[in-house]
């Protein structure tokens, strides 16, 4: 039992540590600015839903899948890295809904507006890290039971990511609209940058494996 609640401590404190939830808040308020607070709180649920929804998955059943699928690391980062760019490339240019006078043509714009589940929940909380660092903490834990503390501490994880999201409506009040459409920008560089930082890591696993199949 002392093994499983020492391992239950560093399972929470590497995959809180990967999620980083902290630094998913100036983007989730950049991306929602001007969303209503029900709204902007349904998809901070959502986003938080799926993401624990995928890292489970992968720590009960990744190594599987991966190697049903044909599926590497490397093709996996790469893949998160071209979904972050395109939504970076968004936020550059501030790009604002098209305006909507029916109540069809509103929800159609919400539909079209949500970004729950790409890219909040996929890849910027349950990124390629969070899917390498649950799947290590599997392979890795003591005992048949190991599943329990790394599914705890994703339990955790999320539900402490959804509330801080939640309180990200408090800043998107101080900010205002002037606030938010700089921090829109600001925020749309640097998720390109991490963006491209996704993708060269994942060129960089994926390369090796290029050479090593033409030799």
């Amino acid at each position: 039992m002392k093994g499983y609640l020492s391992y239950s401590l560093v399972a929470l404190s590497a995959i809180f540590v990967v999620v980083d939830p902290l630094s998913a808040v100036p983007l989730f308020i950049a991306m929602t600015a001007g969303d209503s607070p029900e709204k902007r709180n349904a998809m901070a649920r959502r986003a938080c839903i799926a993401g624990a929804a995928l890292l489970s998955v992968f720590a009960l059943f990744g190594a599987l899948i991966f190697k049903f699928m044909g599926i590497t690391l490397g093709a996996f980062k790469f893949a998160g890295g071209i979904l972050l760019l395109l939504t970076a490339l968004d936020m550059l240019k501030a790009q604002n809904s098209r305006t909507r006078t029916s109540a069809e043509e509103q929800r159609e714009g919400a539909e079209k507006e949500d970004v729950a589940i790409v890219p909040l929940a996929v890849p910027l909380l349950a990124g390629p890290g969070s899917v390498a660092t649950v799947m290590v903490l599997m392979s890795k834990g003591p005992g048949f039971w190991v599943g329990i503390p790394v599914l705890g501490a994703i339990t955790v994880t999320f539900l402490a990511s959804y509330f801080m999201l939640r309180a990200a409506g408090l800043v998107d009040k101080v900010l205002g609209r002037s606030g938010n459409a700089i921090l829109q920008r600001v925020m749309g560089l640097m998720l390109a940058a991490i963006a491209i930082q996704f993708m060269v890591d994942g060129l960089g696993d994926l390369l090796p494996e290029i050479v090593a199949h033409h030799d």
